[in-house]
């Protein structure tokens, strides 16, 4: 199986609220044979990192919509969207438009 990589994923605009307050989390993924996409990674952050109240995270396979994804600094919609391929200390941010009122 491939290498696992290191990458960073940042919460913000209140996401983090949603993984007990913690706004970066450096993470080793596991060694697949096929390489991690947004859509895998997406699945294994519900899994391992998030705490609280999935349907404000995810809708479907997918971020739920007001939720902005940042590859790199990158918006993820010129990326590829669930198909990009994760690269080895990519960063990913993740970060809220929803405010409660």
């Amino acid at each position: 199986s491939k290498i696992s990589v290191v990458h960073c994923f940042y919460f913000r605009g209140g996401a983090e609220l949603l993984f007990d307050g913690v706004k970066k989390h450096q993470v080793t993924l596991p060694g697949q044979p096929e390489p991690w996409d947004i859509r895998n990674l997406l699945k294994w952050i519900r899994q391992n990192l998030l705490k609280e109240r999935p349907e404000l995270f995810m809708q479907g396979e997918s971020v739920r919509p007001g939720i902005l994804v940042l590859i790199n600094d990158a918006d993820w919609e010129l990326m590829g969207e669930l198909d990009y391929k994760l690269q080895d200390q990519d960063n990913v941010l993740f970060i809220s438009t929803l405010h409660g009122g």
